[in-house]
């Protein structure tokens, strides 16, 4: 997988670009400023303008190594240059919650004897859901650890990222904290790591905030037990859900 835009430039919004390849009701841009979700992150809302008018973007898909952008309506754009624009607010909220779940991961993985992630899912309203491999913990202590979640948040640490070769991934511990999946490599091998400084660092390849204090708190909505070993916590953005 090529390296997205929306990764490396995760405050551009607003995105001059070109239309390389289009079909009716989707087109390839030259240069993409979208996230097409993965890994429990929702994809990004937004449009996409040209001298002709403008369409709502309704999804992506990888195809022969390219990303096309669907359209909600079936029109058929010609080559030539088109504003693509991000729903700010909405990309900005995924990436509250994404950073806010990798606190919640570094928490339990310290506290809970480095207890792997299961399954994510983030929703657009301000919510998501964590599960853990966690067969033989207290729910009331798992609640407990909301405090120092938002203490974390309160500390504003900062929010980086880096790549690493593929190998690197699966030699340095602590990096992969999925039982089940890992961000696959870029084109040219290496794998993206996210850290909070000085509290986390991680394969991840989804959108992020710059620090953590741009973030609301969070409150443990709920913690299900998920069979014998899953613990699942649901977790909301203070004042969002």
């Amino acid at each position: 997988m090529s390296r997205y835009f929306c990764l490396d430039h995760p405050e551009v919004l607003t995105l001059a670009t070109e239309v390389v390849d289009a079909r009716p009701g989707r087109v390839v841009l030259a240069e993409s400023p979208f996230y097409p979700g993965g890994g429990g992150q929702l994809p990004d809302r937004g449009t996409l303008a040209w001298s002709g008018g403008e369409v709502a973007i309704s999804g992506f898909e990888s195809e022969g190594g390219r990303l096309w952008q669907r359209f909600a309506e079936p029109v058929e754009l010609p080559p030539g240059p088109v504003e693509a624009r991000v729903d700010g607010p909405f990309r900005q909220l995924m990436r509250a919650l994404h950073t806010d779940l990798h606190i919640v991961n570094a928490v339990v993985f310290q506290e809970f004897d480095g207890a792997l992630v299961t399954g994510v899912q983030m929703n657009g309203d301000g919510t998501a859901r964590i599960d853990f491999d966690l067969p033989d913990a207290d729910n009331e202590r798992l609640r407990a650890i909301e405090g120092t979640v938002n203490a974390l948040i309160r500390q504003d640490l900062a929010v980086r990222q880096s790549h690493v070769a593929e190998a690197t991934v699966f030699t340095e511990s602590g990096l992969i904290r999925s039982r089940s999946v890992a961000p696959p490599p870029t084109s040219d091998g290496q794998v993206r790591i996210v850290e909070i400084v000085g509290l986390d660092r991680q394969a991840c390849g989804g959108t992020h905030l710059a620090s953590t204090g741009a973030s609301p708190p969070i409150s443990i909505l709920k913690i299900d037990n998920k069979g014998r070993h899953n613990r699942r916590l649901r977790i909301g953005l203070s004042g969002v859900a």
